[in-house]
């Protein structure tokens, strides 16, 4: 069972260093998009491991904008054109952390050929506050100097809602997902053959949480779908980022039945990650 980590970072060479020492295994491979903003120059080292390839068509990566989209599009179509049959491609940050053992994430999936596994809500009936997402303006994927959210305000007032075409339907919720192989060369060649979409989520905000969702449930692949990204990650904060995790966390990630969680950052609490080496080695 082949299977592709790919993995979008910005920052923290040493910790994608463990994150990748720890996912390595027979038939697994690594593909990292390093934020175009971000000196590539301390990760490359990693590229001495066989099993780990850079993307080289790297995006400028701004935060709530369609550049996010853009690069993990790019990473996919690098990822495809090596020609190797993966079973599936795995989308990680580079501050996520597998809470199972390799041996029980690679049989999971080899159990589960074809699925494509992602946080899939309705956004007009179960993900409402996104509502806004879809049918207003905004130009966070814009790099203007001063006046964007007054240049929104003023947009969405002259012009009528944004509606997608075609009947297709606004689904989404969480970025990170693990789709086959057939899902992902799906997703590339939909965007190569309906320049709308891409034209439409580049005004949506945070277009990384509905983008890919929406093409595939649109798409012959929908009854693949499981509404489960396998990813346990704790909003409890409240706030746009998902709460660093941490030791007291630990019990719930002992009893969790994902297979990664997120986020984690060594500076603020290293004793966690030792803690998930030590139960899933």
């Amino acid at each position: 069972m082949k299977l592709a980590h790919l993995i979008l970072t910005h920052a923290n060479p040493d910790q994608l260093n463990r994150l990748i020492g720890k996912l390595m295994y027979a038939d697994a491979h690594f593909y990292v998009h390093v934020d175009l903003k971000t000196d590539i120059a301390p990760f490359l080292p990693l590229a001495k491991n066989g099993n780990v390839t850079f993307i080289s068509n790297r995006i400028r990566v701004h935060w709530g904008g369609f550049s996010i989209v853009q690069a993990t599009i790019n990473s996919f179509e690098e990822i495809l054109k090596t020609g190797i049959d993966y079973d599936y491609i795995n989308l990680l940050s580079g501050q996520d952390y597998p809470i199972k053992s390799n041996k029980k994430i690679h049989r999971f999936f080899s159990e589960q050929p074809g699925k494509i596994f992602m946080h899939s809500l309705s956004v007009e009936n179960e993900w409402t506050e996104a509502i806004p997402r879809i049918k207003k303006y905004h130009l966070a994927n814009l790099n203007l100097p001063f006046g964007k959210y007054r240049a929104e305000q003023i947009i969405n007032a002259i012009l009528p809602e944004r509606k997608l075409p075609k009947g297709i339907v606004a689904m989404g919720r969480s970025q990170w997902f693990t789709a086959s192989r057939e899902a992902i060369a799906y997703i590339v060649e939909y965007v190569k053959k309906e320049p709308w979409v891409t034209k439409f989520f580049k005004y949506s905000w945070a277009a990384d949480e509905l983008f890919f969702q929406t093409i595939l449930f649109n798409s012959p692949l929908k009854d693949k779908i499981v509404n489960d990204n396998l990813v346990y990650i704790d909003w409890s904060g409240g706030g746009a980022s998902p709460k660093v995790l941490t030791m007291a966390d630990a019990p719930i990630l002992n009893a969790s039945d994902k297979l990664f969680a997120r986020k984690f950052n060594p500076d603020t609490d290293r004793a966690i990650l030792d803690y998930i080496d030590s139960i899933t080695s």
